[in-house]
């Protein structure tokens, strides 16, 4: 599988998944993006203080990711998208991918409601079909890290219908990204630092 692609120090701290060669496709064909990615993964910490903050608005793991990938020239975007049958055309709104670089479309799902994934891999999708992305990547929370929640006391705002891997994968198995080659990352407890 194209996943070995990967450094080994990233697949030890991350549990990852990928569809349709993925890795592949982002190491061949987008070298600056893939190594985008790489930095943004290997230099992220998942602190306890970004745990225990109160919540509302974006997460403060959310905010780091959008700022590791905007440094390095990812942008926020939204699509124009339409249906023209004959003469008739009929608008057909996707929701703004968190982070977009030259056709891969990156989403950060720390703690979300589960039915976001579902938002997400349609959008992946349509945007494929429509080729206007190539790769779709969601970074996620793994299950193990309920543990963590649960001891810091905060176990009850991340409960079983928010986003985590457990409720990610049935549904790409389930082929909800249609063609669309996707490469899903979730952060484990080996990314957690107890003292920060």
């Amino acid at each position: 599988m194209s996943i070995n692609f990967l450094p080994s120090a990233i697949r030890a701290k991350y549990e990852v998944h990928e569809w349709k060669h993925a890795c592949a496709i982002l190491r061949n064909d987008f070298s600056s993006e893939w190594q985008d990615i790489l930095d943004a993964l290997q230099n992220f910490t998942l602190r306890k203080s970004s745990i225990s903050e109160k919540g509302g608005g974006l997460s403060p793991i959310s905010k780091e990711f959008n700022a590791a990938f905007a440094g390095r020239g990812w942008v926020e975007k939204g699509f124009d998208t339409s249906v023209v049958v004959d003469e008739n055309e009929m608008k057909s709104p996707t929701h703004k991918i968190d982070c977009y670089k030259n056709r891969i479309a990156l989403e950060i799902e720390w703690n979300n409601k589960d039915p976001f994934f579902d938002r997400d891999l349609n959008n992946f999708r349509l945007l494929f079909d429509l080729r206007a992305i190539s790769v779709g990547i969601i970074i996620t929370r793994c299950d193990d890290l309920q543990e963590i929640f649960n001891d810091l006391g905060k176990g009850s705002s991340y409960g079983p219908s928010t986003t985590h891997m457990s409720k990610l994968l049935p549904r790409l198995e389930g082929g909800g990204g249609g063609g669309c080659p996707i490469l899903v990352f979730g952060i484990t407890k080996s990314l957690y630092a107890a003292g920060e």
